[in-house]
């Protein structure tokens, strides 16, 4: 059974940093993408960042580029989301989200449809 554990999240002031952490295990090959999206409260999901696990190639929101660096570790099968220069529109349930199959295109996959696993999300607080 897969299963995706968010960590790292917390409550930082406006300009500070996190990194998330996205562990996968339940299947022995590599994830083919991994993403991170977002939910603020009275808000609908959004996209952050997402990479592609063989080539890590990488794709960005425009609200992450710049500040947001999406990476990958083969040894401990995870995934992470180092968040700079962050502000209050920020703040949101952060979750990763994983695909096995392979996904055309350039870019790895930038919509939450074409992710099949969730992880519960771990929550993100920027203070003024």
């Amino acid at each position: 059974q897969v299963q995706l554990v968010e960590s790292g999240g917390g409550l930082v002031q406006a300009g500070g940093s996190l990194r998330l952490s996205c562990a996968a295990s339940g299947r022995t090959s590599r994830p083919y993408a991994v993403g991170w999206f977002r939910q603020a409260p009275g808000k609908e999901r959004e996209f952050v960042a997402s990479i592609r696990w063989s080539d890590s190639a990488t794709r960005y929101a425009d609200a992450a580029k710049g500040r947001f660096t999406i990476s990958r570790d083969n040894a401990k099968n995870t995934v992470y989301l180092q968040m700079n220069s962050l502000n209050p529109e920020d703040t949101a349930v952060h979750y990763c989200a994983a695909r096995w199959s392979a996904w055309p295109g350039q870019a790895p996959p930038g919509a939450g449809y074409q992710y099949d696993y969730w992880g519960r999300g771990t929550q993100v607080t920027v203070s003024s």
